[in-house]
């Protein structure tokens, strides 16, 4: 994996974690998909557009991108092999021809000057080791006054699934899961930090809205109880505890969950940051 400075992370979506976002993808979709018309209206694609997809995972945020840039592109840059193999057959499948996919790590892949009108990601700017790498590499690859807009987590209180999990804290080492600014998803959840970094990397014209949308965990209280707990931060807590513990954790999370429940299935509300930003005209170094 010497190719990615990111070695941390490219370990854990090439192992475990990648696997299983790979194999749940409708799941995953259904609890970020009310994100996706925010994200693509706040990037202002066009029909023409060439859009980078930063994070982009089993791709179904670039693959919307591609049908809003008809007689332009869409490039998915991640660093999961799994994912990427999953991304490639949703495209095949829908029949989006006027996209790509790339495995690698946006701190330091090798993207074009100005190739790009406009970045956009779905919770996939909070796993950087150097943001600011990252951002600067970004705006580099931006054509003058193209656009970022980024999704990323809002405080983890703010977030339903966080507070379910956060009620297991008698039974499961939550530690510092979820902390502001640890690293991983919950790394931005600052907006100032969040300025900071983006406007080290050269950009101009930011903005920070907080945006909330609802998500489907599953069908009901016991089946989003085993999503959640079956996925990568859920497992790793699950991991550290005996199979006792592993029983009553599933069991006060289904118990949690209940209250969620509808007729339609479990749906746990979201807080997440939006963030717009523009590569000003002049070049930056």
């Amino acid at each position: 994996m010497g190719q990615f400075a990111n070695t941390a992370q490219a370990e854990a979506w090439n192992g475990y974690e990648g696997a299983q976002w790979a194999r749940n993808q409708e799941r995953w979709d259904a609890v970020n998909d009310g994100f996706n018309q925010p994200l693509l209206d706040a990037a202002a694609v066009r029909e023409s557009d060439t859009v980078l997809d930063i994070g982009c995972g089993v791709g179904r945020t670039t693959r919307l991108a591609a049908r809003r840039a008809a007689r332009g592109r869409a490039l998915g840059l991640d660093i999961s092999g799994p994912m990427l193999d999953r991304a490639r057959a949703s495209a095949v499948r829908e029949g989006v021809e006027n996209v790509a996919f790339v495995q690698g790590d946006a701190q330091v892949h090798p993207l074009d000057d100005g190739a790009f009108d406009a970045v956009i990601s779905r919770y996939g700017m909070t796993f950087f080791t150097d943001p600011a790498a990252a951002f600067a590499n970004l705006h580099r690859a931006l054509r003058p006054d193209g656009r970022l807009a980024f999704i990323c987590a809002a405080e983890a209180e703010t977030n339903e699934w966080l507070a379910a999990l956060a009620s297991l804290n008698d039974i499961l080492p939550l530690g510092g899961f979820g902390k502001a600014g640890s690293p991983g998803m919950f790394s931005l959840t600052d907006p100032g930090r969040i300025r900071d970094l983006v406007a080290a990397g050269g950009f101009d014209r930011l903005d920070v809205q907080r945006i909330e949308a609802a998500g489907r965990w599953g069908a009901d209280a016991a089946d989003a109880a085993a999503f959640l707990l079956d996925s990568g931060p859920g497992r790793h807590l699950l991991d550290q505890v005996t199979p006792p513990a592993q029983a009553a954790a599933r069991q006060a999370l289904t118990a949690v969950l209940q209250r969620h429940e509808a007729d339609d299935g479990v749906w746990l509300r979201s807080s997440s940051w939006l963030v717009t930003a523009v590569r000003g005209g002049s070049a930056h170094g």
